[in-house]
């Protein structure tokens, strides 16, 4: 059984939001915009055959919306794991 024990943050890729995830707070939110494999992560994968994010995008964290909130819980739960989930907020190919 998943346990919820965070806030439900959105990093945004030059003000796009791209992913929900889970973080104890916003310090530990924003460490991951600083992370390299992210924004790798972020120039590989695609939505409608571009890449989320340029090597120069700019990577923002804030508080989830309700909506946002609602798919990382589902994304959350159909994982069934305790590493970090990102649920994308967007199409991807």
């Amino acid at each position: 059984m998943t346990v919820f024990s965070g806030s439900v943050f959105a990093m945004d890729v030059d003000g796009k939001p791209t992913f929900a995830f889970e973080a104890k707070n916003f310090r530990e939110a924003f460490e991951l915009c600083k992370e390299d494999w992210v924004r790798d992560d972020l120039t590989t994968i695609t939505s409608n055959g571009l890449p989320l994010c340029s090597s120069t995008a700019k990577l923002t964290v804030r508080r989830a919306e309700e909506a946002e909130i609602v798919i990382y819980r589902d994304a959350a739960l159909e994982a069934q794991t305790e590493d970090l989930v990102l649920a994308y907020l967007i199409d991807l190919d």
